[in-house]
């Protein structure tokens, strides 16, 4: 099973504040809310409970960039993540469901 969704990051994102002057990075922690939220959109429910048992943050995301956010279901119930700005990975890792 594969899903996918789109975002685009809000150049008036409130973790762009202090994050940093002059040089805004969107935090990995939005990133992996984003993934965990679009699973959960995905499966029609609330985002299940679960870890995150990987997560690599490969380049820095911008204002206004545009992302894909990927999931694979894993054997076991593990979704494995991708996030994509055009054809560069932004970040990966896997989203282990803890409960059904």
């Amino acid at each position: 099973m594969k899903f996918e969704t789109t975002i685009v990051v809000p150049p008036d994102h409130p973790a762009f504040a202090g994050h940093f002057p002059g040089q805004p990075i969107l935090p990995g922690v939005v990133l992996l809310g984003w993934a965990a939220g679009a699973l959960g959109t995905a499966l029609g429910r609330p985002v299940p409970p679960c870890q995150i048992a990987a997560a690599k943050f490969l380049q820095p995301v911008r204002p206004g960039t545009s992302l894909l956010i990927r999931h694979v279901r894993q054997p076991g119930g593990a979704w494995h993540f991708e996030i994509l700005a055009g054809d560069a990975t932004v970040a990966s890792g896997t989203l282990k469901v803890t409960a059904p």
